[in-house]
């Protein structure tokens, strides 16, 4: 290792950098790892990350990719790059807790297909990331592990369901990190904590074991940038036959994906998808991000797609499927529960199947209408949230709402029709992040990603580009 390269320098590179350096020879998986261990142990406490962290496995992983760099035979170019699972994804020889007082803390013994691709890839696994119980709500908290905060101000929430690895990226806490997303859980940590991600085509990235919410669920990385975000893509997004709804195959790499003239992309600008309250700051900062595309040369209409808030379609799915979960536990587990999971359970499993049926047929109409959205336009953009974040440990943003849903209004109706999408944080409003989202039609991925990536390559401030930790709590 080159002598002048601090350890705190190391802990900032990104897995493009990463890469380049094992590969001449000039850093070792070994420094980049210990780089990262060190960076939690200085940062965890003030934001609980990381509910789980196997340093001592994850340094055996490092010095055998170190072996495979030295003798020229990496796995992938992630080899070696210290990476992190959410705590609702299966890894051998870690506990799998879903963020729930009824789980146990054996270690788990099969791979999920996500963790399986990593570790065949050579990534580095850090551990695990916070999640709220069974990923039910767009914060990140829960009786087990305590409250997941805001990597720019500790008094706020990261967000969630993925919390754990949105404030992870943020502070490069390890660098590839990944998500799960069936109603904004990627989008909106990204949102509140500064970092990309994105929820790919449904059916591009497997999901075993199944999520309770079925085909609402995403599995997606969360990056500091694009293009770590499409190395991940380039290893995950593989067919595997325990997921039968993983029949998508993407042509050719990921990260091979092109840069995108901007010139002649048609995107429709939705700063409130024609329903939607949002704040004039966060506005404001969207609407400027919007305005960089515009210089570039694309074509910017601003109208919105034309549904009315499919809120109650989603929550009529979404309970259902917190209603399976419950309805499996005994009343001495039902005590241990988050009281919210825990009504919206048993909310769900009284949801009768007329009702389930007609919410089903209302969510392929919404679909269909997206398809012919996307006939006319390639992208439709809005803000990512409609707030900056929030005080942690409250579930809303404020006392006039009940649930999560009512303040992550522009997420949830892409889950349920399942078209790929992406955050991109575009400005700051106070020293708070805020996210600006891309969505593209069905299987129109590389487009998403391509302009993603354009776009973050304008809006980046220097605001954005360190966190900095609050004084402990």
């Amino acid at each position: 290792m080159n002598n002048k390269m601090l350890s705190s320098d190391i802990a900032d590179f990104d897995a493009v950098t990463l890469s380049r350096l094992y590969r001449e020879g000039s850093l070792s998986p070994v420094e980049a790892t210990e780089a990262s261990l060190a960076r939690i142990d200085a940062c965890n406490l003030q934001v609980n990350a990381y509910c789980y962290v196997d340093a001592e496995g994850a340094l055996k992983a490092a010095k055998e990719s170190e072996q495979r760099w030295l003798t020229g035979k990496p796995q992938s170019p992630i080899d070696g790059v210290p990476s992190s699972i959410k705590d609702l994804t299966l890894v051998a020889g870690m506990p799998n807790r879903s963020g729930s007082l009824t789980s146990s803390a054996e270690p788990a013994t099969d791979n999920a297909p996500f963790t399986a691709r990593m570790l065949e890839a050579g990534a580095v696994i850090l551990g695990k990331t916070c999640t709220p119980e069974f990923g039910w709500k767009g914060v990140t908290d829960n009786r087990l592990t305590g409250i997941t905060r805001n990597p720019w101000n500790t008094a706020l929430t990261a967000g969630g369901s993925s919390g754990g690895a949105a404030a992870a990226a943020a502070l490069n806490m390890g660098v590839l990190h990944q998500g799960s997303d069936a109603g904004g859980s990627i989008r909106i940590p990204g949102g509140f904590c500064g970092v990309f991600g994105i929820k790919p085509t449904f059916g591009f990235i497997p999901q075993w074991p199944a999520s309770a919410m079925t085909t609402l669920s995403h599995l997606g990385p969360m990056t500091r940038s694009v293009e770590d975000s499409l190395l991940m893509l380039d290893v995950v997004a593989q067919p595997d036959p325990r997921d039968w709804y993983s029949d998508r195959l993407f042509s050719g790499n990921w990260s091979a994906i092109p840069d995108l003239p901007l010139k002649g992309v048609n995107i429709a600008y939705s700063p409130t998808l024609g329903y939607v309250d949002v704040d004039p700051a966060v506005r404001a900062e969207v609407d400027h991000a919007v305005a960089l595309l515009v210089d570039l040369g694309a074509n910017v209409e601003e109208v919105d797609p034309g549904f009315t808030d499919p809120a109650e379609i989603f929550s009529t799915l979404w309970f259902a499927g917190a209603g399976k979960v419950v309805q499996g536990f005994s009343e001495a587990q039902r005590e241990l529960l988050d009281p919210g999971f825990r009504r919206i359970g048993e909310s769900g499993s009284k949801i009768d199947i007329v009702t389930y049926m007609k919410a089903v047929d209302a969510r392929a109409a919404l679909g269909v209408l997206m398809n012919q959205f996307h006939q006319r336009f390639d992208l439709l953009l809005t803000p990512t949230l409609p707030i900056t974040a929030f005080a942690a440990g409250r579930n809303t943003a404020d006392d006039g709402q009940k649930e999560w849903m009512e303040w992550t209004p522009f997420s949830y109706p892409f889950n349920l029709t399942q078209q790929p999408a992406a955050t991109v944080p575009c400005g700051s409003v106070n020293g708070l992040p805020v996210g600006l989202q891309l969505v593209a039609a069905r299987g129109d991925d590389a487009r998403l990603l391509a302009v993603a990536r354009r776009l973050m390559q304008v809006c980046k401030t220097d605001t954005l580009s360190s966190p900095v930790i609050a004084a402990p709590v």
